[in-house]
């Protein structure tokens, strides 16, 4: 007996656009709650005093903690971004499947554009 591959199969399926934001706004929405534990870790840390803010800040102000730190400024724009897109489409447009792709590439190249901004705004 032939095996057969699952339907769809990944190696023949290839995801379109309007999946692959739907799959990054989920994980985008993980990754501010993982965001809003370190914000609370923070905010005990300056009101337990001197040694446990340096501490943190020390963290944060590691390589990983700034690339942890931009991530979750781009996820919080990018989730910002494709909420726009539902507030469209609460006004019952936007369902056409060129409307959906081009809303996609929109949403992908405003959250691009304004994490670039925010970090030229911050390197000035």
């Amino acid at each position: 007996m032939k095996e057969r591959p699952l339907s769809p199969h990944l190696q023949v399926y290839r995801l379109p656009l309007t999946a692959w934001v739907s799959i990054t706004h989920r994980a985008t929405g993980v990754f501010l709650s993982l965001g809003m534990i370190l914000l609370v870790v923070f905010l005990l840390a300056i009101a337990q005093g001197s040694e446990s803010f340096a501490l943190v800040h020390s963290c944060l102000q590691s390589l990983a903690g700034r690339l942890f730190l931009w991530g979750w400024i781009y996820s919080l724009l990018f989730h910002l971004c494709h909420g726009f897109r539902h507030l469209i489409w609460d006004t019952g447009h936007g369902f056409e499947r060129e409307t959906l792709n081009r809303f996609a590439a929109y949403e992908i190249a405003a959250s691009l554009l304004l994490v670039s901004m925010l970090i030229l705004l911050v390197s000035i």
